[in-house]
């Protein structure tokens, strides 16, 4: 049966600007925390992930639809790193939706129209000088505060990663977005498409998340932190296959 909420077209963006904060915890404390067709995206089968992504977007719309005709937005995504495999045994790496926020109301109303991401709307705060960025709310209680000016910057202290090329490994966004439908055992899949992805590591100065505190992890490290500028993205339409235990 059609759903409206399961991502029915594709949707076409341009990325100004994507941060995204990697965060390892040991994989026992996030086992319980994605569904049952999922499996943890590993490293050394011992840290799984989860994802901050803060993307400013510009003429979000309808794929076909002229540009001047889609919307700005500000999108913040709290993911797990996980795989899928299909009935086929084919097997996908993605991401696994827990929260998502952004700072429009007109967003949130579409977004929660037409997708399963469940978004809220949150203040959001960006101040910028020559060696600093900071991106804060305080309806949300997060600040982040970043230098992504830098040549050369060194993981974070307690990263399990031993070099960038490691890290970027573990760099969202990744290709694949999944939601479950427990009662009908559906998964939906959405695939994102993008081109020139080079992500660019940040010095992280200090951060604060709320939401991941509230998680109650009790061994959880910055893994690694990249940006990446002025890129096309887009969300081809939603794809549901029934999970076969």
């Amino acid at each position: 049966m059609f759903n409206i909420k399961n991502h029915p077209f594709a949707v076409d963006a341009f990325f100004e600007a994507s941060i995204v904060l990697t965060f390892a915890v040991p994989k026992q404390e996030l086992i319980n925390k994605i569904p049952e067709c999922l499996t943890l995206d590993t490293f050394n089968d011992e840290h799984a992930f989860i994802a901050i992504a803060m993307v400013q977007t510009k003429n979000l719309r309808p794929k076909g639809f002229p540009a001047f005709l889609g919307n700005n937005f500000f999108l913040i995504g709290y993911r797990i790193f996980v795989r899928y495999t299909n009935p086929k045994g084919k097997v996908f790496r993605g991401l696994y939706i827990i929260k998502s926020e952004t700072d429009k109301t007109k967003m949130k109303f579409l977004g929660n129209l037409f997708t399963h991401y469940n978004y809220t709307k949150t203040d959001i705060n960006e101040l910028k000088s020559k060696e600093t960025t900071i991106i804060k709310s305080k309806k949300s209680d997060f600040k982040l505060e970043f230098n992504s000016n830098l040549d050369n910057v060194d993981l974070p202290k307690n990263s399990p990663f031993q070099s960038w090329k490691e890290a970027r490994k573990f760099a969202g966004p990744l290709p694949f977005t999944f939601t479950y439908n427990n009662k009908k055992k559906e998964i939906l899949i959405i695939e994102g498409v993008r081109k020139k992805w080079q992500p660019k590591p940040i010095l992280v100065k200090n951060y604060h998340f709320s939401f991941l505190n509230g998680l109650n992890l009790k061994n959880i490290h910055l893994a690694n932190a990249f940006i990446i500028n002025d890129i096309p993205y887009s969300w081809k339409k939603g794809k549901i296959e029934l999970w076969n235990q």
